[in-house]
């Protein structure tokens, strides 16, 4: 059988205070800006009839996402194909984030000029090795949305009502 990967003890106890949450839809332009922000995203893609996501750093330019990879790789084979692509920023503790998705097909860059603003060393691939093969991703369809803590709904309420405990 497979292995258990639960903790070995439960956690410890602590007061429980149920924080709601506000879940709302992020227009186009603040998913672009959130987009924007990011130095880490979840490329999507179908390799060998299978879905397989990896995590890349990648650059916006304009509107189009830019992922360096190396020639021949299995991202470099997704040329021609639509791909989704992820970023988000979550927190755990409070329970809040965003998280934005882009629906687009990936073309390779061949405009020479494009290539020569995209090769700048600043926008340089985490990964090691050689990473010539550039791609774009040009945002087609594109979704996002932002969980935030809403305005306390305890405020006034007594620590037994609240779900403290003592």
């Amino acid at each position: 059988e497979g292995e258990d990967f639960r903790p070995s003890r439960p956690p410890a106890h602590r007061p429980t205070l149920v924080i709601m949450n506000e879940l709302r839809q992020l227009t186009r332009r603040e998913c672009l800006r959130l987009l924007g922000s990011a130095q880490i995203g979840r490329l999507g893609f179908c390799e060998d009839a299978l879905p397989t996501i990896r995590p890349v750093n990648f650059a916006l330019h304009g509107t189009d996402i830019i992922v360096r990879t190396m020639a021949g790789g299995a991202i470099s084979k997704v040329a021609g194909a639509v791909v989704a692509f992820e970023v988000d920023d979550i927190d755990a503790a409070t329970h809040t984030g965003w998280s934005v998705v882009v629906i687009g097909k990936a073309e390779p860059v061949t405009q020479i000029d494009t290539l020569v603003t995209l090769a700048d060393p600043v926008r340089r691939p985490w990964a090691p090795g050689e990473r010539s093969c550039f791609l774009r991703i040009r945002v087609e369809l594109v979704s996002g949305r932002r969980l935030t803590a809403a305005p306390d709904a305890t405020a006034g309420m007594t620590p037994s009502r609240r779900g403290d405990r003592q």
